[in-house]
């Protein structure tokens, strides 16, 4: 088969294509664009087909293959003609948390080491007063003091003006890159 005469049998094709196309999108547009990725894939695979093998068949399979393939990812797709979905989504910025913990972090290293630890170990790690003294080989009253001190050192090295301004939780990355 000579590349004129197979150019000429797709080109006979194109209706019978079409026709295919439609009858598994049920949509003008989507068929034609379903028949002309299957003509560019046919057009770019053609050392592939076996001269003498049918055509035809050939054509409709890359045809059903690519629509299956289409089905597949609009499943994973929303739509959204009018941009609603994707105005809803939102991101929090982060540069303000980066800002926090860094602020954190700065703040944690100007604190007496035994401080730090007895606030990281009872604000963060979420460890009782009871077992922060036994990990630190101390009294509970110690630590309760030690924690007490932090705080208000902390809330002061900070310029809050109350507790809820700090988030001890997020102390452990600070400590863990410590």
């Amino acid at each position: 088969m000579t590349a004129s005469s197979w150019r000429d049998e797709v080109i006979g094709l194109i209706p019978a294509l079409r026709a295919f196309a439609w009858s598994l999108s049920h949509n003008g547009s989507d068929a034609d664009d379903l028949v002309q990725d299957t003509l560019i894939k046919a057009w770019t695979n053609k050392a592939k087909f076996e001269p003498g093998t049918n055509l035809r068949a050939w054509l409709f399979t890359i045809l059903r293959n690519t629509y299956y393939t289409h089905v597949l990812r609009r499943r994973r797709e929303v739509r959204d003609e009018m941009g609603d979905y994707a105005g809803a989504l939102k991101t929090p910025p982060t540069q303000d948390w980066t800002i926090a913990m860094h602020s954190l972090q700065v703040a944690l290293q100007q604190l007496p080491a035994e401080h730090r630890e007895a606030l990281i170990l009872v604000g963060a790690a979420g460890f009782s007063y009871e077992e922060a003294a036994e990990i630190c080989g101390c009294a509970l009253g110690t630590i309760k003091s030690r924690v007490n001190r932090a705080r208000a050192r902390l809330l002061k090295i900070m310029d809050a003006e109350d507790a809820n301004d700090i988030i001890i939780v997020e102390t452990t990355t600070a400590m863990d890159r410590a």
